[in-house]
């Protein structure tokens, strides 16, 4: 069964390999065993579901909580020639009963439904009707109390499954779940033995950011001007400041819009729409955004404020990055942020025990503000994964500020904590080290501590922070409960015996884009304005009908057949025969005007004229595009050689032509294909050659993208192209 898996993600879903933990997830469905699936944000969980759902006989109902979610499933589903439909409030009656009616028919493969809905009379009298092989519970952690989006309704779907007559095999899947949380959905959904997988939570794309101590708008302004074109989204905590946030971004001409409970359905779906079809470049939201949005090519996510927990955290920063590029997370920290959330817990309508229960989480939410751990490291080990290294690309392993040496206060903290024997909170204990005259601290007698007023030369608010973060980094532990202590740690011992130092860094800066500077090209640009007319013309949003990534591979692969198009990751037969002939006259558009496929400088002299055209089915915006290119220079490989020779490398070349970078490379392979000498060691690094050599041999020299996929990713095209040409596995066009 799983190699009809495998097969069927390559023919529908044009992949030819699974993510990590997928294959997994979805031979245990196949087998017929309930399963627990916890997948990170952008892990790829719909697949796990879907993909099984199509080898079963029979529909397999998905509960999902959001209308939006649903929706974008089903487009995504229908766009790739799968039976799908939707059952929720958003639809009118005679809609209702006729999706119904359909569904009886066994028309479709996959009917997504509310949780409300499923627990309805109407629906259930469906389901008797239906072969129901499977039920796939999405966000399976709203069943949990101990969970951060605990919803009442999917605590009534164990008593709906269990009413049907034949039970279906029963599949729950979530983003965000702590070995707890994990277990009560077991409880809750009353699993059957069910497997459990839980897929690493470190998403490699990701650049995490903790930035305190700065002048937010002023850094959000510098933030944005580097990132332009990239589409983001900034979570503020409250209303109040999404309007404001939303006013200063309009106000320096960005194109922003907002999202927050305050607004009516209407203008909070248009903002939604607008943001998908790329109409808004920037969503200003609170956290009611975002959950339902499936927009892969979020570049950003910027919390205004730190949430509440770590669960929402890294739900909110894993929308950033879904199609697998290089994407940013900035968390912009101050300690009064811990008081906006405070007030949020207890204003909530929980109990006693659902409010403590949010509180340990904040706490733990201001550990992670505050820590000089790798903050990938740091999550993935709340969530329970241990003895995973360093991500080497976030704010704290990237910091290069020298620490400084704080130990003699770390010993005056600790030793005023080891002497309130944890009676006390971090407020009292920092009223203490500052020496207040608070009458509570009198009446327990605290002045009469040997370490009261240490620290009377910082402020209250300094001296809390520091406990905090001696918290954070585990020298110091909190309670539990809604009033918790602080107490000493085992880690405190050495540095109270003088064994141990206590070095600290001040963060307050965050790296500078990468994500915007991916390879582009004339063809991928090209690419990209084809899909943007096309997704305009199917009224939808452009990332459904391509994703960047899939576009960059057809620009680097260059298929001129629809069999070789079909070898692209991401598109599969449904996309192949509904776009194939229209990509594949962009691609010779392109070609005969100049640009990347021919490999010289067209796209350049085009744009010295001013009149640069956008491609799209083989013809310009403004007529069709003829042979041969505009104003082109026949020896003008010849001029990149020489300069080339004189010593710089493409890169330089390029910048000195105002050329493209893939038309200075296809220049010299084209002056090597004419006898020219090149420098091939400047091309091919040494450590590289006989990899890509192994490379071709395995899986051949037809295509540049399956022997780029066989290499590791800092191996460039270039130097692929450069040992075909050097070994003479193939004349390179």
């Amino acid at each position: 069964m799983i190699q009809d898996a495998r097969e069927t993600l390559r023919r529908v879903y044009g992949y030819d390999s699974f993510r990590p933990g997928q294959e997994e997830i979805i031979g245990s469905l196949l087998d017929g065993k309930d399963t627990l699936a916890i997948l990170p944000t952008g892990g790829g969980k719909s697949i796990c579901y879907q993909l099984p759902a199509l080898l079963m006989d029979g529909t397999t109902l998905v509960i999902s909580p959001l209308i939006s979610l649903m929706k974008d499933q089903v487009d995504g589903l229908r766009r790739l020639g799968i039976a799908a439909a939707y059952l929720n409030s958003s639809m009118s009656a005679q809609e209702y009963r006729e999706t119904m009616a359909r569904a009886i028919g066994g028309e479709y493969k996959l009917l997504y439904a509310a949780p409300e809905r499923f627990d309805a009379p109407m629906f259930q009298s469906l389901s008797e009707q239906l072969h129901i092989p499977m039920i796939a519970i999405d966000e399976a952690h709203c069943v949990s109390q101990w969970g951060h989006d605990f919803r009442p309704s999917y605590r009534q779907l164990a008593h709906a499954i269990a009413r049907m007559g034949n039970r279906p095999l029963v599949s729950a899947f979530t983003a965000t779940a702590t070995p707890e949380v994990a277990d009560d959905i077991v409880a809750m959904l009353q699993l059957r033995e069910p497997r459990r997988f839980v897929s690493g939570f470190a998403r490699p794309n990701l650049s995490l950011s903790v930035v305190s101590g700065v002048d937010k708008r002023r850094f959000l302004a510098t933030f944005l001007q580097e990132r332009k074109e990239q589409s983001g989204i900034i979570y503020a905590a409250t209303r109040k400041e999404v309007e404001e946030v939303t006013a200063y971004l309009q106000g320096m001409d960005v194109a922003a819009g907002k999202y927050h409970g305050g607004l009516s359905d209407g203008e909070r779906n248009e903002a939604q729409e607008r943001f998908r079809f790329d109409e808004l470049k920037v969503m200003v939201a609170t956290n009611a955004f975002g959950m339902g949005i499936d927009k892969p090519n979020v570049r950003y996510v910027l919390h205004w404020q730190m949430p509440g927990d770590l669960e929402s955290y890294y739900q909110e920063a894993g929308r950033a990055g879904r199609d697998g590029e290089e994407s940013d997370c900035v968390l912009l920290f101050e300690p009064a942020d811990s008081s906006v959330q405070r007030y949020l817990i207890e204003q909530g309508t929980g109990g006693e025990e659902r409010k403590s229960v949010q509180l340990s989480k904040l706490h733990a939410m201001l550990n992670f503000s505050r820590t000089q751990r790798c903050l990938q490291q740091f999550i993935v080990d709340y969530f329970g994964e241990k003895d995973v290294p360093p991500c080497g690309k976030c704010s704290n392993c990237t910091d290069k500020s020298e620490p400084v040496n704080r130990t003699e206060e770390a010993k005056m903290a600790l030793s005023c904590v080891g002497r309130m024997k944890g009676r006390f909170g971090v407020t009292m204990a920092a009223k203490v080290l500052k020496g207040s005259r608070d009458k509570r601290l009198l009446e327990f007698g605290l002045d009469r501590l040997s370490t009261y007023g240490l620290m009377r030369h910082l402020s209250e608010r300094d001296v809390a922070d520091w406990l905090y973060w001696l918290v954070a980094e585990g020298y110091l532990r909190l309670s539990e409960g809604q009033y918790p202590t602080v107490s000493l740690a085992v880690k405190s011992l050495p540095v109270l015996e003088g064994r141990e130092t206590v070095m600290q860094r001040v963060r307050a800066s965050v790296r500078k884009s990468e994500a915007g500077h991916a390879a582009s090209s004339p063809l991928f640009d090209a690419l990209k304005a084809w899909r943007r007319e096309t997704a305009a013309a199917e009224g939808v949003p452009p990332f459904m009908v391509f994703f960047d990534a899939t576009l960059r591979d057809i620009a680097g692969a260059r298929p001129s057949t629809l069999d070789e198009l079909l070898q692209v990751k991401g598109i599969g037969a449904a996309k192949g025969e509904r776009y194939g002939s229209a990509i594949l006259s962009v691609i010779a558009a392109v070609a005969a005007a100049g640009g990347d496929p021919a490999g010289d400088d067209g796209d350049a002299n085009v744009a010295a004229a001013g009149s640069r055209p956008e491609v799209w089915n083989g013809r310009s915006k403004t007529g069709p595009i003829r042979s041969g290119r505009v104003g082109s220079d026949e020896q003008s490989h010849k001029t990149t050689l020489e300069l080339f020779n004189s010593g710089l490398d493409a890169a330089e070349v390029a910048a000195e032509r105002g050329l493209s970078q893939t038309t200075v490379e296809s220049h010299l392979i084209r002056c090597a294909q004419e006898g020219e000498d090149l420098d091939w060691s400047r091309i091919i690094p040494s450590e590289h050659e006989a990899r890509i050599v192994q490379a071709i041999q395995q899986v051949g020299a037809d295509r540049l993208r399956p022997i780029k996929d066989a290499l590791p990713p800092e191996v460039e095209y270039f130097a692929i192209r450069g040992v075909l040409f050097k070994h003479g596995f193939t004349k390179e066009s």
